[in-house]
């Protein structure tokens, strides 16, 4: 029988081994580093932001699974989106990787970020999932420090 948890499985594997969007953005608008101290996770992200709209976005670095998963699948799902419109999938995203376990995700505003629903069984786990959005955010801001998840 077909397990979706099966699916959505394959579907981080296949970001993990093939992540959409990585590697330098030159010229980029906006960058940022990020660090996740709890797992090792390192990540560099990338835009090109013109007329408040993410034109492109780009990131390289090293992590586990889900933290390259999330990079890759966050990434396909921001290009072309305005920054308000990354606002709100920011904060989307953050409630579905912390919210009860009882909670299903929005998936028609997430796609197939709802995929990493799961991390909030694993709470160590949801860092490496949001890495790359506050990362993204500190870039956004144009911070100066890295983004971290402690």
């Amino acid at each position: 029988m077909f397990d979706l948890g099966d699916l959505y499985q394959q579907v981080i594997i296949d970001h993990t081994k093939s992540p959409r969007n990585f590697g330098k953005l030159e010229p980029c608008s906006h960058d940022a580093e990020g660090y996740n101290p709890l797992c090792g996770d390192q990540l560099h992200v990338y835009l090109q932001i013109d007329d408040d709209m993410i034109k492109e976005v780009k990131f390289e670095g090293q992590g586990c699974s889900i933290s390259t998963a999330s990079a890759s699948l966050m990434t396909e799902k921001l290009k072309g989106k305005s920054v308000r419109e990354f606002e709100h999938l920011f904060e989307a995203f953050h409630e579905m990787a912390t919210a009860d376990m009882s909670e299903k995700p929005d998936e028609e505003t997430l796609g197939k970020l709802a995929v990493l629903a799961g991390v909030k069984e694993f709470p160590s786990r949801i860092k490496c999932a949001t890495l790359c959005w506050h990362t993204l955010k500190s870039a956004i801001e144009h911070s100066d420090k890295a983004a971290k998840t402690e």
